[in-house]
């Protein structure tokens, strides 16, 4: 029986990281590219995104995504996993943007040019030159952005999504047993360390590729 939940919530942690992490992925991908936007109006938008996520609690989006959306003109009410999607999500993308920004700027400005000589929109030259490149440069930090995002998940449990750490609670309520949560520690080093080593072979790998080019 205790297993059993554990094996619940684990398997619940594994589908709210996999979805908050695509999610945050394309949203975070979005503002980054914005930040680095010729337009003003624009990258003052998604450098505001950015600050103001990167620096408010994730409890306070979670709530206010569980509780302000329901209140706000748009009454929009969700379901708690997906109003913990939608929180971790939100929250994440905006390191995800500035994981983006940061490797858009280390590029040389003369490919962007180069770009735009050979007739691209600087959209077409964002997406086809520029986030390539980028993308095979950032995969070791957006790795631990993923990461730190797998163990935030933990966090949904405030919200009564029946994750991991909501399992375990459970189990040790009804067992008085406090060794539950060392074993819910494990299984969280059984999604993380793997991540961490997924990350790295995949930079190695192209790395490599690199090299052979």
């Amino acid at each position: 029986m205790d297993l059993t939940l554990l094996w619940q919530g684990l398997l619940e942690t594994l589908k709210l990281s996999l979805l908050s992490i695509a999610f945050s992925l394309v949203l975070g991908t979005v503002v980054g590219v914005m930040r680095v936007a010729p337009v003003a109006p624009v990258a003052v938008f998604a450098e505001g995104y950015i600050t103001f996520f990167r620096n408010i609690p994730l409890l306070i989006v979670l709530f206010f995504v569980l509780n302000g959306l329901p209140a706000s003109p748009l009454e929009l009410r969700l379901s708690f996993f997906d109003t913990a999607v939608v929180g971790l999500s939100v929250y994440t993308s905006a390191y995800v943007a500035e994981v983006v920004r940061a490797g858009l700027q280390s590029l040389s400005g003369g490919q962007l040019e180069a770009a735009r000589s050979l007739g691209m929109t600087w959209l077409n030259a964002m997406r086809y030159v520029l986030l390539p490149q980028t993308f095979a440069a950032i995969i070791p930090p957006l790795g631990s952005v993923f990461i730190a995002l797998t163990k935030n998940t933990s966090l949904a449990s405030t919200i009564a999504v029946p994750e991991l750490l909501y399992q375990s609670r459970l189990v040790e309520a009804r067992t008085f047993n406090p060794n539950i949560l060392i074993i819910t520690g494990l299984m969280y080093l059984a999604i993380t360390i793997p991540g961490g080593l997924l990350v790295n072979l995949v930079e190695s790998r192209m790395s490599l590729a690199r090299v052979r080019r």
